[in-house]
């Protein structure tokens, strides 16, 4: 049984984290089928259980201080509570500069309940991600599950494609692949995580090159969501040609 686009509920919350969880939950009225859902709600328990996917987005998180413990510490407790297997990992995952000799304290340790759990992590680079060997040991690292510097992977009826937003990203092919790879996509629900934002009211703001480069592309492929971190807050757009903007930096670094 397919889902249908109008049943993507994103959940804000979780200690300033974005949860977001697909399933059988939803009924609205037609005049609201082009938007997300404004009304935070938790799905229930039993509807379409078997199809629900709930994941965990953050970005910014690699820190290893006091902040990035307490949120992992909330991603912890809630997964005691409502079990998910995925963590969207939008960049910025091992401050300063992207030392992997950091790995330990910036990301083993914080989530060290939920790898224990096989709770499954999928990163993109960040800014400072590429200041170490231009991100390449990031993209081989094994917890991380990056297949590559940009990439795509399926969970249930939600297809993500993972996207290199830095400023010497291979645009070219990148986004010759993206345009090729969401067209032959076969599933309802459509993800794209990176780490720069297109819509934004925080520090950085909105990118007018973005938005050329990638709303276009979300409209004529229906792209439902779109996550990213680089500015350190949360934040959720109301639907701009079918796409939500939600942007997830606070996974511990200062605001």
């Amino acid at each position: 049984m397919s889902l249908k686009r109008r049943d993507l509920l994103v959940l804000g919350g979780l200690s300033g984290l974005g949860l977001v969880a697909a399933g059988k939950t939803l009924s609205r009225s037609p005049e609201q089928v082009s938007g997300m859902p404004q009304t935070v709600s938790e799905p229930p328990k039993t509807a379409g259980k078997e199809l629900m996917l709930r994941f965990v987005a953050v970005a910014d998180s690699g820190a290893g201080d006091r902040n990035q413990f307490a949120s992992a510490n909330a991603m912890a407790g809630y997964h005691k509570k409502n079990p998910y297997s995925l963590v969207t990992l939008a960049g910025d995952n091992i401050y300063n500069s992207g030392e992997m000799e950091r790995v330990g304290i910036a990301f083993e340790e914080p989530y060290a309940p939920l790898l224990k759990q096989e709770v499954r992590f999928r990163a993109c680079l960040g800014n400072h991600d590429i200041r170490t060997e231009n991100g390449d040991p990031q993209v081989r690292y094994a917890n991380f599950n990056m297949n590559g510097r940009y990439y795509t992977y399926r969970e249930k009826d939600v297809q993500f494609f993972v996207l290199d937003t830095n400023g010497n990203a291979d645009w070219k092919d990148q986004m010759a692949w993206l345009n090729a790879e969401l067209g032959r996509s076969t599933a309802p629900w459509k993800i794209v995580y990176g780490h720069h934002p297109i819509y934004s009211s925080g520090h950085y703001g909105t990118d007018a090159e973005m938005i050329r480069k990638f709303a276009p592309l979300f409209k004529q492929h229906q792209v439902q969501l779109y996550i990213n971190g680089h500015e350190h807050h949360y934040e959720r757009s109301t639907s701009i040609d079918g796409t939500t903007y939600l942007v997830t930096g606070i996974g511990g670094a200062s605001l």
